[in-house]
């Protein structure tokens, strides 16, 4: 009764992650890079709620950040583990609401959830220059010239291939995010953790 009780606040809340992700206040940027917004709203939640309703919560942002953004990686496999995870600790350790930890747990968090997408990125281009070079060895009489021939200097010259992209774009935004977001942690996150609480404990004690 308590979680159903929580679910219009929790749609309410929830809403505005997608709407700071759109909006993108530039006063909260570091390096022209906004803070995980998810991050931000999931970490107190599964801690207050639980690795189940966590890793539900999760799924759905995920969903929801994805529709925004139609691509090929999804945040959903990030946010659904984090949810679990930070859902498991919060029933392990009920009294995680220190700033420090909140901060750390929301750096390592977003740290998780970048590396997460880098990983899906590195993957799907792997299998389009794989694709690729199966492509051109048919039309070049089969892969064992191609093997002989060596890699394709102009498939590992595309764009975002290359490690100098990697390591000088996506290490940037990872740090950028990763510090933005471990900084306003302690204060977001210490305030949205003590409100689901405190909603929580109202609605069991009126309950009771």
């Amino acid at each position: 009764m308590a979680l159903l009780s929580r679910q219009p606040w929790l749609v309410a809340t929830g809403l505005l992650v997608p709407l700071l992700t759109l909006a993108s206040p530039g006063w909260l940027k570091l390096d022209a890079v906004p803070p995980a917004w998810s991050v931000l709203w999931l970490l107190p939640w599964a801690l207050s709620e639980g690795r189940l309703a966590g890793a539900a919560a999760g799924l759905g942002l995920g969903l929801l950040l994805d529709g925004l953004h139609p691509g090929s990686v999804s945040l959903v496999p990030g946010l659904l583990l984090l949810g679990w995870w930070w859902g498991r600790m919060g029933r392990q350790a009920p009294l995680i609401q220190r700033s420090f930890s909140l901060g750390l747990l929301a750096l390592v968090g977003t740290a998780l959830l970048n590396v997460s997408l880098m990983l899906q990125w590195l993957f799907l281009s792997w299998r389009g220059v794989a694709s690729l070079q199966g492509s051109v060895a048919a039309l070049a009489g089969g892969a064992e010239a191609l093997h002989q021939a060596g890699p394709q200097p102009a498939l590992l010259a595309m764009p975002l291939w290359r490690w100098e992209d990697l390591s000088l774009v996506g290490v940037q935004i990872l740090l950028a995010q990763t510090l933005l977001t471990a900084l306003l942690a302690p204060m977001l996150c210490s305030l949205q953790l003590i409100f689901w609480r405190q909603v929580g404990a109202g609605w069991r004690g009126l309950s009771a």
